[in-house]
């Protein structure tokens, strides 16, 4: 039977201690088993407005004080996440993972002073050509009604000998995209805001001994930064978002972002700054 287990947190995790075992904990690595069902609640988790303003300035929000940003309910479920990577039954380090996927709903508009119950569930796991592929379900409830719902999907590398090949762009048009700006400070500011002070995020020196030449942007501040740009679509409707991690993205940098709307959604993507490589592609439906 596989095994279960449940933890239920009296407070929310800090980041920062959850990194320091990430990055100096030993893990013996993948033991070849399917992962186990890993799921970690908080009660009474309450918000930051002075964070939230953060965030919401370094992703391009317009922020009234009140209304959440749709996507920052994922800075506060990311600590489950890492709570779940740091669990004794996961015996692979976080740093060989990659975030492929992530799916976000948004059930009504949100707002900062409302109380959260936080849970976020690992349900399974598939052993794909690339690596172990697996799942986290994240759930957030106000008076026990579900309001937001998440979902991630992440990738532990196993090294097979094919090489992947490159992304390609879709078939959108891309005659008029917005040109986007990425300070080599960015990951630093997005850290502060969010908490998450993954090292290869913050500075070019620590960037380079995970073997990265320059500084990567935040996968989530990708998504982010594109749902700030689409809000005026999206007003107060329920609605979905889900996006494709592409290629990383290097700071500094320039990259373009354009959408065009379908029948029944709205897609976009985020590519470099000659159009041709994507970073993210995307899809926003409306409820």
């Amino acid at each position: 039977m596989k095994n279960e287990y449940c933890v239920e947190l009296k407070a929310m995790p800090s980041l920062f201690s959850l990194y320091r075992k990430i990055f100096f904990g030993r893990k013996p690595g993948w033991d070849q088993q399917a992962l186990p069902q890993i799921q970690v609640s908080a009660r009474d988790v309450r918000l930051s407005v002075a964070k939230v303003s953060q965030y919401a300035d370094v992703c391009n929000f317009s922020f009234d004080g009140r209304t959440l940003p749709p996507t920052y309910l994922y800075v506060m479920a990311f600590r489950l996440h890492a709570q779940i990577f740091t669990h004794e039954a996961i015996t692979f380090p976080l740093l060989g993972m990659l975030h492929l996927k992530n799916s976000i709903s948004v059930l009504r508009p949100l707002r900062v002073d409302e109380v959260f119950e936080l849970e976020c569930s690992l349900t399974g796991s598939t052993m794909t050509d690339s690596g172990l592929e697996f799942e986290l379900v994240s759930k957030a409830l106000v008076d026990g009604e579900l309001v937001w719902h998440s979902l991630s999907t992440y990738l532990y590398r196993i090294d097979s000998g094919r090489r992947a090949r490159p992304p390609k762009a879709s078939d959108m048009a891309w005659d008029n995209p917005q040109n986007w700006c990425l300070s080599e400070d960015l990951g630093r500011r997005y850290a502060k805001a969010s908490g998450d002070y993954n090292l290869i995020h913050l500075h070019p020196v620590l960037s380079k001994r995970f073997g990265f030449d320059r500084v990567l942007a935040h996968g989530m501040w990708s998504k982010g930064r594109c749902v700030a740009e689409l809000m005026p679509q999206i007003g107060e409707r329920p609605f979905t978002i889900d996006v494709v991690f592409k290629l990383p993205l290097f700071m500094p940098g320039e990259v373009t972002f354009a959408s065009e709307t379908q029948a029944d959604h709205l897609r976009f993507e985020l590519r470099d700054q000659k159009g041709r490589r994507p970073h993210l592609s995307g899809e926003l439906t409306l409820m």
